[in-house]
This record gives structure tokens, sequence and C-alpha cells, in this order.
């Protein structure tokens, strides 16, 4: 049985599918409309489903030249993937460019922007 969303050309995807997978089904139950942790607390219970683990409101350092300067909060860690949630109309070049700018200092290779504030669930995968 293949997945709907693994494309063996993307680094671990057969992660994201999962994740991806558990985001659509939110955005089904769901819809538009809600607030970005109403989108959250669902996902929290959406993740175990497909057999993934993860972590919610993950702190990250924030390295300059190697020295950490801040902090910032992620809203998932999934096994290898960093995961951030939108609850806008469209996503925005904001959205995408702070997303690449935690996954860079994360430190996580592969890192998913997911909107749930569109009639359809935007997806934004990203590699670093």
């Amino acid at each position: 049985m293949s997945q709907p969303y693994v494309k063996t050309e993307y680094p671990l995807s057969e992660i994201t599918s999962r994740i991806i997978a558990a985001a659509q089904e939110v955005h089904r139950q769901l819809g538009p409309g809600f607030e970005e942790v109403i989108y959250q607390r669902a996902l929290a219970r959406e993740l175990p489903a497909q057999q993934l683990e993860f972590s919610r409101e993950v702190w990250i350092d924030v390295l300059y030249k190697g020295e950490k300067i801040g902090r910032k909060r992620v809203d998932f860690m999934v096994e290898e993937v960093m995961v951030e949630i939108k609850a806008k109309a469209e996503l925005d070049a904001v959205a995408f460019v702070q997303t690449l700018s935690y996954l860079k200092a994360s430190g996580y290779k592969i890192g998913l922007l997911l909107n749930f504030g569109g009639v359809k669930l935007e997806i934004k995968r990203l590699a670093n």
C-alpha cells in the first residue's frame, strides 16, 4: 500500500507523509477559522494515531557564530522533523522566512509549515 504523501526524493518523506496525514485529518474535522492553539491541540491528539512521537512547544537555542544569543519556541518536534503551525487566511512570506530561520537555528534538516486557516490545508516542506 502506498502512502499518499510519500515522495522518495524528499528526505524523511515517510515521516513527513504521516505528519501531513494527521494535519489533513485535523483540517477535515475542524475546517478553517480557529485560533492556532486549537489546531495545535488537535494535532497533538492526531499524531499518535500516525504512530509518531513528538514534543510540543519546544525551545530551541539561536546561535550566532556558535554562541547562544537567544531562544525561540517551535510548535512541534516530530521525530526528526520540525513543525510550525499557522492559522491564517493564506501563508505570507514572513511565515515562510520565520519558519526557515527556526529550522536553521534548530539544527534539524527538515521542517513543515502547516497553515490551517484556509479552505484547504497549506503545506510547505522546508530543508536546511
